[in-house]
Order: C-alpha cells, then structure tokens, then sequence
C-alpha cells in the first residue's frame, strides 16, 4: 500500500512539473508577443544548408558561412557559451553560441529558448577540440516556439500505439523512422522511373465506383448525395486500366490507394498502396520478366545492393528468381498430386485426410489453394514466382490453351509474403461474362468478396481488347521488405487505429 501511495504521489509531481513547464512555455510566448517579437509572425528563413551535407563535405565547408534551420533537441548553458543540437530533415549538428558572437540580447534571449524550438542558425562551419563538426552561430533566432513537451531526450517515442497516433512525435524523436519513409519516397520514385523509361503512361483512375471490381475483397460503401446514388471505394484499379488499353493507350499504370473492408494485422491495413500495370501484346511471361528486372533495379538504387535482409533472412535479387506451377508447389511440400485428382469428391477426401478445412462451396480449385497456402506459402522465402493457378479463383485471366482448368497466372512471394499478382488478361468478351456470372452466384451463396458484372467493362471488351500482360504490386509490403520493417503500419505515416473514446 505505501509503495502504491508513492507511486501515485510521484505520478501527481510529474503531473503537476509537466503542467508547470507547459504554463512556462506559453508564459514565454506571450512575453515575446508583448515584445513584439512573435516568433509566429515569422514568413519564411534562408535555409542554404542540412546538416549531413555540412558533415559529409567539411573539408571543403570549413570556415565557409552557412544557414541552417530545425528544431532544437538539446541545449546545455554554460555562461557567456553554451551549445545546442539543431535537428532537420537530414539529420543533426552542434552548434556554438557565444554571447560575443552573437550578441548580448540575443544570447539572453536564446538562453530562454525551449528544447523543441525550432530555430534558424548563421555562422561559420568548425570542428571543436573534442572533433565534433559545428556551426559558429553569429546569429541564432526562434522561428517556431513549441508549446509542447517532447519525449526525454533521445531515448524516443517507444509506446508502440502512441508512434503510429503521433507519428510527428515519432519522426521527431526515432531517426530510422524518418530514414524508412525517405526511403519509401525514393522507392516509388525509383519504380516510377524505371516504367516511365520503359514507355509506361502513369495516370489516374476513379476512387468512387459504382462497381467495385478487379479483386477478391469486401469493399467500403457510402453514398452520395448529389446524384442520391450508393458508390464504393475501389478495391483495385484494374478494370479502368483495361478501359485505358482498349482505348489504345499500351502501356499504363497507376500507383494508388485502394480500400478493403478487412482485418487489420502486420500485413493488412484497410487502405493501401497498390500498382498496377498493364501492357499490350505481351503475357505473365513477360510480367514475371517486368516484375524480376523492376526489383532488382529498385533495390540497387535504392538500397545499393541487390541482395536484401528481412528479419535477419538473405533475399537474393540477383539470381533468376524460380518458377513453380501450383500443382508442382502443392506436391512439393504436401506430397498430393492434383494432377491425379480429377473429380471434386476425390478433392474433397484428400482435404479431408490431410485436414484441410474447406466449405460446400468450394470446388476442386478451390481445394488446391487451400492445400498451397496450408502448406506451401510460408515455404516462399526466396523470390519465387507460383504460376497456373486453377480456373475457379481467377475470374479476370486467360485460361491455358493446353489445360483450360487452369489459366496463365502467377502470384510473385518474397518471405512467404504475396508481393504481386499478375495475369494473362483474359480479353474474350464471351469467356469474361461467364465468369461473372459464376462470381455472382458466389455472392448470392454469401460470398461478400465475389464480384459483380461491370457491363461497361463488358461494353468495353467487346470493344476489343488486345493481349495483354497485366500485374498488381503491394507497394506497402514491398517497402517493408526493402526498409526490414516489421509491420504495415511502420510504413504507413498514418496507419488506420481505433478511435479514442
């Protein structure tokens, strides 16, 4: 009891500190408001350098004047001297203030200033005694003036849940945080690049759809008001893209959010980054070779090397990745040969042996999917291409010419993870509206993620719609693997969480 009692009576001072520090903090603006010194009234600062770029070139920085500005993560007074750290997007720097630099009234006013400021700096760049390389400030002004209280030090923002919610705080206190989405940035850029140089179109595609199609997945409904009509989020951005290559444009792609009415864990958040991309006149064959050169060029110029480490697992870009059909995975690693299973009932027994759960809708494709993720998937740690995948869970791809219960599809995996999934486009307008229609009467059985007949993407294959090789990309987990991150949401900003009641 008395522990507790001194637990609690710690927990009021810190409570009663930190209030005392916030009312200090706004007490400080408000002087400085009366002074006529709002630091909010502050427009703008010649920024001429980051702090990296001084470190990295201080043979050739020394004794040269810079300008450099960012948020003031340590402070230590020692008289008529003192030393701060200025934090900005590259990185961290010392820096000197002497009161004879940079002024009488102006050091008073910097020994006010709070840790979290943000600040602008002039001066000299020099190396200390010690061999630290800093800035000489001849001038140090408060540019932005926090109001709030930074976690202790450098010691970061550790709960878990309170990152992802402020993940300014995050980006702030935990520098690999910001290195993992600087690195997100320059690898779409990197994918961007190398399509665009490939003759790839980007463009962009409806988010509000009245048809939600393309992807196994419950989609998110809302409605609007000025046409009273019900719309939904789109799922995928595949059948405006097929659109685009009936309308004659080759080679497209878009990277977007999509959304999906699912579950949150590691690897799913409600909304996403996906690619996809589709080219005329080729196939899967020519995806699989797309998807092998596009990863090996992002990780070498992103990463610098092709080889990657996830979780302390070796990935190697550099070799051709292997080529699997289903049936060949599936006997592989459990030992049944689909291909001498030829009725559903047989299909339905070997489940039932090897105690595969399945339901009564399921058909004998069906049944080999779920023998490959039962016992293949987590087997895929190398890159590696699943191909052929049965005709009942493939409603948009070709079917094999030399084995129509099968059609010319392949999922790409990398650590047992899905990271793409790509198809011969199936263009036969005829073939096409049976598969809808078998879809719908998935749904009518409480398939929530079966599909519906798009008649205008019907419309559109009658049209004509050339062969085509079309591919969809997990950019998030893609990300992940390249960043060794352990879930979504440490490369989503702002990742879906519960709501604070």
């Amino acid at each position: 009891m008395a522990e507790e009692n001194r637990e609690n009576g710690q927990q009021k001072v810190q409570t009663q500190d930190l209030n005392q520090i916030l009312k200090n903090k706004r007490e400080k603006l408000k002087t400085l408001q009366e002074e006529g010194k709002d630091p909010f009234q502050i427009m703008k600062y010649d920024q001429t350098h980051h702090s990296v770029d001084i470190k990295d070139n201080f043979e050739e920085m020394e004794g040269k004047s810079v300008s450099i500005a960012g948020r003031m993560m340590l402070k230590r007074v020692m008289g008529k001297a003192s030393f701060c750290n200025v934090a900005d997007l590259k990185g961290n720097i010392q820096v000197y203030v002497a009161r004879d630099a940079v002024g009488e009234e102006p050091y008073a006013a910097f020994k006010k200033f709070d840790v979290g400021d943000i600040v602008g700096v002039r001066g000299e760049v020099f190396k200390t005694q010690k061999g630290e390389i800093s800035v000489h400030a001849s001038e140090i002004i408060l540019l932005s003036k926090s109001l709030q209280v930074l976690p202790e030090k450098y010691h970061g923002l550790t709960n878990t849940d309170l990152r992802y919610r402020q993940r300014y705080v995050d980006l702030i206190m935990n520098e690999e945080v910001k290195e993992t989405f600087v690195k997100r940035s320059k690898i779409i850029s990197s994918i961007r690049n190398y399509l665009n140089n490939q003759g790839f179109l980007e463009v962009e595609t409806p988010m509000l759809v009245s048809n939600a199609g393309g992807a196994a997945a419950r989609p998110f409904e809302t409605h609007f008001n000025a046409l009273d009509e019900d719309l939904k989020l789109r799922i995928s951005l595949e059948l405006y893209l097929k659109r685009l290559i009936v309308g004659g444009l080759e080679r497209v792609y878009e990277i977007g959010r999509v959304f999906r009415n699912e579950g949150l864990d590691t690897r799913h958040n409600p909304e996403f980054t996906l690619m996809e991309l589709y080219q005329a006149y080729t196939d899967y064959e020519g995806m699989m070779d797309l998807t092998e050169k596009l990863y090996r060029h992002v990780a070498q110029e992103v990463l610098g090397t092709t080889t990657i480490t996830y979780n302390g697992i070796e990935m190697d870009l550099s070799k051709p990745f292997e080529r699997i059909t289903m049936v060949d995975a599936v006997k592989k690693y459990s030992g049944v040969d689909f291909n001498e299973i030829h009725t559903l009932e047989e299909a339905r027994a070997v489940a039932k042996e090897h105690h595969v759960e399945f339901e009564e809708r399921h058909k004998k494709g069906d049944i080999l999917n779920l023998f490959f993720e039962t016992f293949v998937e987590e087997h895929l740690i190398q890159p590696t291409f699943l191909m052929d995948h049965p005709v009942e869970i493939s409603p948009l791809t070709k079917r094999k010419p030399s084995n129509p219960d099968y059609v010319e599809r392949f999922e790409f995996f990398m650590n047992g993870w899905e990271m793409a999934n790509a198809y011969s486009e199936l263009n036969d307008p005829i073939d096409q509206r049976e598969r809808f229609k078998a879809q719908e009467e998935l749904l009518a059985q409480g398939d929530e993620e079966a599909n519906t007949t798009d008649e205008d993407f019907m419309n559109a294959l009658e049209i004509g719609m050339p062969p085509t090789g079309g591919i969809g990309f997990g950019i998030d987990r893609m990300v992940m693997l390249l960043t060794d991150s352990p879930a979504i949401r440490d490369v989503l900003l702002f990742p879906t969480l519960k709501s604070i009641q």
